[in-house]
């Protein structure tokens, strides 16, 4: 069990049955009151952040949550295939615990992945990670940066918003939190 002085953030905690990543919080003492904390808290199976107040009476269940560097090897459609980059020990993960992330990893990117009591429940992608356009309508000479959209099928099956300019083959960097295109790539 923790109390008020032990939160820190990336601290993880069960709280009505869910698990809780602390991404910040503040300790607020207001004058003659008790002091109390204010929490963001990250929900790691649905990535929905939540506020809460925690009083010095409130104790938490803090777990144990190990965080490891893994390498995406490949997929078999029921099961995600990963490598622990210290040990070389190779995990599947079911594809519904991968959830959307699925739609970023091609071989070789290494997310970071959040274990719990030895089951996997959370990975987190790199920020940006870079992709090759598979489908893509044909550019049209005069197509420029400004002049619009079109939707680019990428090599791991995700479809997201490119320029005009874009085309089958161009490797294009994609922003991992939002699904948008960022900039093509250079060869």
């Amino acid at each position: 069990m923790a109390g008020l002085g032990d939160f820190r953030t990336g601290m993880t905690i069960l709280m009505d049955g869910n698990l809780f990543l602390v991404t910040e919080f503040q300790h607020r003492n207001p004058g003659n009151w008790r002091a109390f904390v204010v929490a963001k808290l990250k929900n790691v199976r649905t990535g929905r952040v939540i506020e809460k107040t925690f009083r010095s009476h409130d104790k938490l269940d803090e777990v144990r949550a190990e965080s490891r560097a893994m390498q995406f090897l490949y997929s078999d459609g029921e099961m995600m295939h990963f490598m622990d980059n210290e040990n070389f020990e190779q995990v599947g993960i079911p594809s519904e615990t991968v959830g959307q992330a699925a739609n970023y990893l091609k071989e070789g990117i290494a997310p970071k992945i959040l274990f719990y009591e030895g089951n996997a429940v959370s990975i987190e992608l790199p920020i940006t990670v870079d992709l090759a356009v598979a489908n893509t309508a044909p550019s049209v000479r005069g197509d420029t940066v400004t002049g619009g959209n079109k939707p680019a099928e990428l090599e791991t099956g995700a479809t997201v918003q490119v320029p005009l300019f874009i085309n089958e083959g161009d490797v294009v960097r994609v922003d991992t939190r939002t699904g948008n295109y960022l900039e093509r790539v250079s060869k």
